[in-house]
């Protein structure tokens, strides 16, 4: 059996580099010493946690799991792009880890649990990758995209995920396939930084001084956005915060509504106060929060450059030292603790694992001599206590 980790221990139980946690030196929320913070926030606040996991697999779901990963795994080759009959290629170091065992749960669910559709999937988005060179975006090609700061992944919400503020006021360049790359360049950079337990992004949309000239993808522009995003990058969105918004983009989004499934749409919040989502010491002030952010191309691009490679630099070590399979734990994979003498956990085993958690929280229970020698009113209140907790 792999050896993984338990995902559902807290953010912080992963240990920041030396060099990640460089890049963090400043407390959140609190500007340099020289003025406003300018780099980019390694870890969520303390107050950040993710979300409880999926229920547990049935029996059934484990059972299509285990067909999509033996499937997976026989991988030898790839196709080079998504055209029909394109030639094929021996597949990567790279891909087999994306082939993680979330992964692999996300496409499961894109897809409803069709085993056979969510191997296609896979492998469609495989070649995708591929065809669109995600690999071979570099910092230095994207670099010029960046530089009025259009994109910044900055701090984390009250789930712990990763956000990236979207300013298309800022738009500084007119060839669409450009932005595109930038946009999917952006969207692995914030996949990099994700904490353990982890795997869905907040988007922050804000239009502010946004002209119609500057708004953003047309609805062709827009529904290839949504196929990328959709198609290639299933389950990633955790929540988008969308703030601002004139009269000609309320009716973008009306027409583009159609075409977004009805999943994403209930992740989608108009005009909400950004503090309920983020904490305000990960919060950039100009959105209501604390920190004191500028955007200094000469300063940011550098320090999520290295942040982001060093994320994966560490990944990758993990996923050569665990064996370098097909279906390792993200969990390991993005530095959770692992138990001493870890196995191969199963999502129940991780649900049991958090009732014995919360079971600790708990009085023990008293002892059955114990019992006998209690008054009966502490008994009632004890039996009440109980039962109040469990409906907690």
């Amino acid at each position: 059996m792999a050896t993984t980790a338990d995902p559902q221990q807290p953010v912080a139980a992963a240990q920041p580099s030396e060099k990640s946690a460089a890049l963090s030196s400043n407390p959140p929320g609190i500007t340099g010493p020289t003025g406003p913070r300018k780099t980019p926030v390694a870890h969520p606040h303390p107050s950040s946690k993710p979300r409880a996991p999926p229920r547990p697999l049935t029996a059934d779901e484990s059972a299509k799991y285990d067909q999509v990963l033996s499937t997976v795994s026989q991988w030898t080759t790839v196709p080079t792009s998504t055209a029909r009959g394109a030639p094929t290629e021996p597949i990567t170091g790279g891909e087999r880890m994306w082939l993680t065992r979330e992964c692999i749960l996300r496409y499961l669910r894109a897809t409803k649990w069709n085993a056979p559709e969510a191997a296609r999937r896979l492998q469609a988005t495989l070649a995708w990758r591929r065809e669109f060179g995600v690999d071979a975006l570099t910092p230095e090609g994207v670099s010029r995209e960046n530089e009025t700061g259009k994109q910044v992944l900055f701090g984390f919400d009250t789930d712990g995920r990763p956000c990236l503020y979207l300013n298309p006021a800022r738009q500084n360049t007119d060839e669409w396939k450009g932005q595109l790359q930038h946009l999917v360049y952006m969207l692995e950079r914030v996949i990099d930084v994700m904490p353990p337990g982890q795997e869905t992004l907040a988007l922050v949309i804000s239009y502010g001084g946004t002209s119609r000239g500057k708004s953003g993808p047309g609805l062709a522009g827009g529904k290839e956005v949504l196929g990328i995003l959709q198609g290639h990058y299933p389950e990633r969105l955790g929540r988008a915060l969308i703030t601002e918004l004139p009269w000609f983009i309320s009716t973008f989004y009306k027409l583009i509504r159609p075409f977004i499934d009805p999943i994403t749409r209930d992740k989608m919040h108009f005009n909400e106060a950004l503090s309920s989502h983020i904490p305000p010491e990960q919060l950039i002030a100009s959105h209501g929060g604390e920190v004191d952010f500028e955007y200094d191309h000469q300063e940011y691009w550098p320090a999520l450059t290295e942040l982001a490679k060093q994320r994966r630099e560490e990944m990758r070590a993990r996923w050569e030292k665990d064996g370098k399979k097909v279906g390792a734990s993200e969990w390991m994979l993005r530095g959770g603790e692992v138990e001493e003498g870890g196995k191969n956990e199963e999502v129940g085993n991780v649900e049991e694992k958090i009732g014995e958690l919360k079971v600790e929280d708990k009085k023990e229970e008293p002892k059955e001599d114990e019992k006998k020698e209690e008054p009966k009113e502490a008994s009632t209140e004890s039996t009440t206590s109980a039962n109040a907790e469990m409906k907690a």
